[in-house]
C-alpha cells in the first residue's frame, strides 16, 4: 500500500511539471490581448464613398450626363447665315423681261398653294392684312377670313396707317411682293413651272403689307434701284430678299449683290459688332 501511494504521487508531480511547462508565462495572456487591441486599433479604416457627379479625379472632371441646352441664335449668327445665303446666290445680269405678264404667276391671291396660308378658305391678301394688322378687326359671317380694320405699323415709311375696309385710307394700303414678280422673271422665274410661280406669288415670306405711294414707288425696282425710305427698315428688307432669292434659287445681279452687301453690313447686329 505505501508503494502504491508512493507510485500515484509521482505521476501527479509529473503531471504538474509537463502542465507547468505548456503554460505561457505571467501575463502573457494580457500581452497577447493587449497586442491584439493596439492592431486593431491601428488598422486602416477603409470607407467607400460615393464620388458626385461633379467631383474632380485624378484623371479629370467626371463627365456630366445633364444634357446642355440648345444655345439661342443671337443677331450676329443670323446676320452671318444671311450673308452666307447671299454668298451663295449666283450672280449675272437680268434675263429679257420678254413673255411677262403677271398672269404668269397664276390668279391674283389665290388660295389654290401650298405655302403657309395655302388652303386655308381665304385669299393671300387678307390672310396678309390680319397677319401685319394690329387691333385687327375680322368681318363678323366670314369665317375669320376678311380683315374689316386695324391699324398697319408701316415698314417703308415707319408711320402708322389706319386700314377701315371700303374708304380711301384701305385703298392705300397695297400687298408688296418684296422681291417684286417682274424682278422675279428676269432673274429666273421665266423659267418654273405654274406651281411653282403661283407659290412664289402667295409665298407670306414674300408679303408685305404696305403704303401704297410707297410701293407704286418702288415698282418692280430691285435692292440697287429703291430702298425703303425708312432706313430702320433696310436691314429687315435686305434680309427679306436675300431668303426669298435663295429660298427660290434666283439670282442677283452685281449691283444688287453690293447694294444687299452693304445694307446687311449696316444692321444693328453687324454695327455693334467690334
Amino acid at each position: 500500500m505505501k508503494k502504491f501511494l508512493t507510485a500515484l504521487s509521482a505521476v501527479f508531480v509529473l503531471s504538474l511539471v509537463i502542465a507547468a511547462k505548456d503554460a505561457p508565462p505571467p501575463g502573457a495572456e494580457r500581452e497577447v490581448q493587449t497586442t491584439a487591441a493596439q492592431a486593431t486599433a491601428t488598422q486602416p479604416t477603409v470607407t467607400v464613398t460615393e464620388t458626385p457627379a461633379d467631383a474632380t479625379s485624378e484623371s479629370g472632371p467626371a463627365p456630366s450626363v445633364t444634357a446642355t441646352p440648345r444655345p439661342s441664335t443671337s443677331e450676329s449668327e443670323e446676320a452671318d447665315g444671311v450673308s452666307a445665303l447671299l454668298a451663295g446666290l449666283e450672280v449675272k445680269g437680268k434675263a429679257p423681261r420678254t413673255g411677262y405678264e403677271r398672269e404668269e404667276f397664276g390668279q391674283r391671291w389665290s388660295d389654290d398653294v401650298t405655302v403657309e396660308f395655302g388652303h386655308n378658305g381665304c385669299d393671300t391678301r387678307n390672310d396678309i392684312l390680319r397677319r401685319d394688322l394690329r387691333e385687327l378687326e375680322v368681318r363678323p359671317g366670314t369665317h375669320g377670313c376678311v380683315a374689316q380694320s386695324g391699324l398697319l405699323d408701316e415698314p417703308y415709311t415707319g408711320e402708322v396707317r389706319r386700314f377701315d375696309r371700303g374708304t380711301d385710307e384701305a385703298s392705300r394700303i397695297h400687298i408688296d411682293h418684296v422681291v417684286a414678280l417682274a424682278n422675279a422673271w428676269e432673274t429666273g422665274a421665266q423659267f418654273w413651272d405654274a406651281e411653282t410661280r403661283r407659290n412664289f406669288a402667295n409665298d407670306p415670306r414674300n408679303l408685305l403689307a404696305v403704303d401704297g405711294s410707297a410701293n407704286q414707288s418702288k415698282g418692280a425696282g430691285d435692292a440697287a434701284t429703291w430702298q425703303p425710305p425708312n432706313k430702320a427698315f433696310r436691314c429687315d428688307y435686305a434680309t427679306r430678299q436675300v431668303e426669298v432669292k435663295a429660298a427660290y434659287g434666283l439670282w442677283v445681279t452685281p449691283a444688287e449683290k453690293d447694294a444687299l452687301e452693304r445694307e446687311l453690313g449696316r444692321c444693328p447686329s453687324r454695327a455693334a459688332a467690334p
